[in-house]
């Protein structure tokens, strides 16, 4: 019993570090945010501001173009999680279901293309923009967030077709549905907390992307909410240190709220009550 309880307070523990670690960031971020410059410049910071202020957030806003930015990352972000998800759902439903050794070398591939680095598919993505003419182009850049996110999107979705039991659609079939409406009517509910967490993902990662917009992106008016947020840094690499706050503080927050209006579809059962009688 002693080892037991032992053990369960070794895992809190673990797992309240772990919390600390991850909050600390944001935590430093948003207090920044709200510090005076004298109490940014002080030898001895505190978590708290002593004279909490809104100037950061103002400054922000007057020297750089911020919601205009956000406007962009947020029909770059959309347009990269929707597309992602119309792509992935059939494919990985082929994937899943249909176990030929192309499906599974198409499944070992999507895995190996997470380890290749950023500066590897830049060059010839660049190029293929070049050549359609989609440089500096918004579309393009969703594009390429498509085809960045689409490997990591079907291998999520084929882990949840694979948990949806193939007896349902085989009692489906006898009912007399055909493909289309089983898949329609049967798998796809069921692959609606999936589709949800896999549309985060791509959501979440196409906003907080700066690689590649900064190579894709040449105009300011085109320009990203990551781009924009090193525009704080002078040509020295002096950083405008309370209105960088405010602003990146600002950036986390969409990630953030759309996470907590839908984690309770993801961390929701697939097949709660999918049981036929």
């Amino acid at each position: 019993m002693r080892t037991s309880t032992a053990g369960r307070v070794g895992q809190y523990a673990a797992l309240l570090a772990y919390l600390v670690f991850l909050a600390f960031p944001f935590l430093w971020l948003l207090s920044t945010a709200f510090k005076s410059p004298r109490e940014l410049g002080s030898l001895h910071p505190t978590w708290i501001p002593e004279d909490p202020t809104l100037d950061n957030f103002r400054q922000a806003f007057d020297e750089q173009p911020l919601l205009r930015a956000a406007g962009n990352s947020l029909l770059a972000a959309l347009g990269a999680a929707l597309v992602a998800v119309l792509i992935a759902t059939p494919l990985a439903y082929v994937m899943a279901r249909h176990r030929t050794p192309l499906a599974r070398a198409a499944t070992g591939w999507v895995v190996v293309s997470q380890a290749f680095p950023l500066v590897l598919v830049i060059i010839p993505l660049f190029l293929v923009l070049k050549n359609l003419q989609l440089i500096n182009s918004l579309f393009g850049l969703v594009l390429v967030y498509v085809v960045w996110a689409l490997p990591f999107a079907l291998w999520m979705l084929v882990g949840y077709v694979r948990a949806v039991p193939v007896e349902l659609e085989e009692a489906a079939a006898v009912d007399g549905a055909g493909k289309l409406r089983t898949l329609v009517s049967v798998t796809a509910p069921l692959l609606a907390p999936g589709i949800v967490a896999t549309a985060l993902f791509a959501f979440i990662t196409a906003w907080n992307e700066f690689f590649f917009a900064l190579v894709l992106l040449k105009t300011p008016e085109k320009q990203t909410l990551p781009v924009v947020l090193t525009h704080f840094i002078g040509a020295e690499g002096v950083a405008d240190l309370g209105p960088l706050a405010a602003a990146a503080f600002l950036a986390t927050l969409p990630s953030l709220i759309v996470f907590a209006i839908i984690q309770r579809r993801i961390t929701s059962g697939m097949l709660t009550g999918a049981v036929k009688s």
